[in-house]
């Protein structure tokens, strides 16, 4: 199967169990050793930053190797069976590191914690702290109680927690890129998704915050931000946002885009540190749009990704907020799921095909060069042919540069589960998840050829995985991209890349 991987992927295979080492600090845990593995989405790896600042600070060490840990934590995942499968796997693996070691704290974090709650302390004997993604805080408290013989559960959902004022360590960074997170939790309860059952309801991140985070990260040399949401297109803070005067006659936003609330405009000045910060407009509101200039203004170095969007949400005033700032990657995943409207409605996808035509267009209207990637269920409840055909015409119209397809896989306590059949057989799930998948490299392939001869704007990660003598890196558009290594430039810089071929999945060139 051809490889469509990116970096902001649902689930990145290459950082599946992934285990972080960070620098100690002094305080009354020092010489304790935390070994934490993290699972699923960009979310949850994001997650165990902000978990290893709160231990950090609490004086434990980090350490590559669970068997010579006190604490070992697995961040999990519940969005996929196989997921959860992999998770308990690798928890019977730890179970040799606990029998020499019987003082060892083996601890569940994340959506898996949540959901199954204390069922993991009856049927996984082995582990002793079970935490949901909202009760991070707690993790020392938790810690305490079970080396005072305790088993220790938190898994409490909150309506306010975003951990704002944490500053996440960057696990296993290239110093590049990093992971923002701008809000928790979901709101549109899609029935085959657990989410907002195991990241509770939506809200969003204080802009100031989200505005320091990634200015620290520039200056710390990073050159790349992803801000991360179940769906970003709609975090609000503050006061509803009345639209932009020139949006509300349909018109563009050349002259920018920041939203009026009662004669004030969101504007920015420089506090004593710097820092790029609102406007006193005491009443002022920021929606999606407004952030991402926010976070485009902060330096035009500095590149600005998002993920992901909901095509029920996503406004022409955030296209035009791409369109306007060259360092906002023209770069959008849309996932459509299903190009059937009944299949849709019954996803509760609150949308339907026209609809999501709409968007789609909209995207090629306002950026025509912007990449869109999306995800595909394939065999969802009562799903006929001629749904399945919707689908593949859908992937046929928008001609998707990336794609993440799955069959479809009944995850207990959804709404599906408890409304529909899981009716269509898993054989017919393969055949038509196999002409999704060969559809979609058609298209990628393509998308690819189309961009030899072009001259791409990329960003240099390091070295490819084949040879120290390339390194890759992403275009505007995510492509990865592979060019010879040059004295002139290093990690961490633009250049500009002369395309000359592509294989099924990277673009390859020279500097110019």
């Amino acid at each position: 199967m051809m490889d469509l991987a990116i970096a902001d992927k649902v689930h990145d295979e290459s950082r599946q169990g992934e285990a972080l080492v960070l620098e100690t600090k002094k305080a009354k845990n020092n010489g304790r050793k935390l070994y934490i593995e993290s699972y699923g989405c960009a979310m949850n790896f994001s997650d165990s930053e902000i978990v290893a600042s709160i231990l950090l600070d609490q004086g434990y060490e980090t350490t590559s190797d669970f068997n010579v840990a006190d604490v070992i934590f697995i961040n999990t995942c519940s969005i996929r069976e196989n997921a959860e499968q992999r998770v308990r796997n690798r928890l019977r693996e730890f179970t040799i590191a606990k029998v020499k070691n019987p003082g060892l704290v083996v601890g569940v974090l994340g959506c898996m914690a949540e959901r199954l709650k204390s069922k993991f302390l009856e049927e996984e004997k082995l582990v002793d702290v079970v935490v949901g993604p909202d009760a991070y805080r707690d993790l020392p408290n938790l810690i305490d109680q079970v080396d005072d013989g305790q088993k220790a559960v938190n898994v409490l959902l909150s309506r306010e927690e975003t951990y704002a004022d944490i500053s996440p360590v960057r696990l296993n960074s290239n110093g590049i890129n990093a992971f923002v997170s701008i809000m928790r939790g979901c709101d549109n309860m899609c029935s085959f998704c657990v989410v907002p059952f195991t990241r509770g309801r939506e809200r969003s991140r204080d802009p100031q915050s989200i505005i320091k985070e990634c200015t620290d990260l520039f200056n710390r040399g990073y050159r790349e931000v992803t801000l991360l949401g179940q769906n970003v297109d709609s975090y609000k803070w503050g006061a509803p946002a009345r639209p932009h005067p020139a949006l509300s006659k349909g018109e563009g936003s050349e002259d920018g885009i920041l939203a009026e609330t009662n004669q004030k405009v969101l504007s920015f000045g420089e506090d004593e540190g710097g820092l790029r910060r609102l406007g006193e407009a005491s009443n002022a509101s920021v929606n999606f749009a407004n952030l991402l200039e926010m976070v485009a203004l902060i330096n035009p170095d500095l590149r600005v990704r998002f993920s992901t969007s909901h095509p029920k949400d996503i406004t022409d005033e955030v296209l035009y907020t791409i369109k306007k700032h060259d360092n906002i990657c023209n770069y959008i995943h849309l996932p459509v799921q299903s190009g059937n409207s009944r299949v849709l409605e019954m996803m509760n996808r609150t949308y339907d095909r026209d609809w999501y035509i709409n968007r789609i267009d909209a995207i090629r209207r306002i950026i025509p060069e912007c990449a869109i990637s999306t995800d595909v269920i394939t065999g969802f409840c009562s799903e006929t042919d001629e749904g399945h055909q919707d689908t593949l015409s859908m992937m046929d119209y928008v001609q998707y540069d990336f794609a993440y397809m799955f069959m479809y896989s009944e995850r207990p306590g959804t709404l599906a589960a408890k409304r529909y059949a899981d009716d269509i057989p898993d054989a017919v799930k393969r055949q038509r998840l196999k002409e999704v998948v060969a559809k979609q490299q058609q298209y990628s392939f393509s998308r690819l050829q189309a961009q030899v001869g072009t001259v791409q704007k990329v960003l240099i990660e390091g070295f490819s995985k084949k040879s120290d003598n390339d390194y890759c890196g992403r275009s505007d558009n995510n492509a990865m991209v592979v060019f010879p290594v040059g004295e002139n430039y290093k990690p961490g810089q633009y250049v500009n890349v002369l395309v000359d071929r592509s294989t099924t999945a990277t673009l390859i060139g020279k500097v110019v």
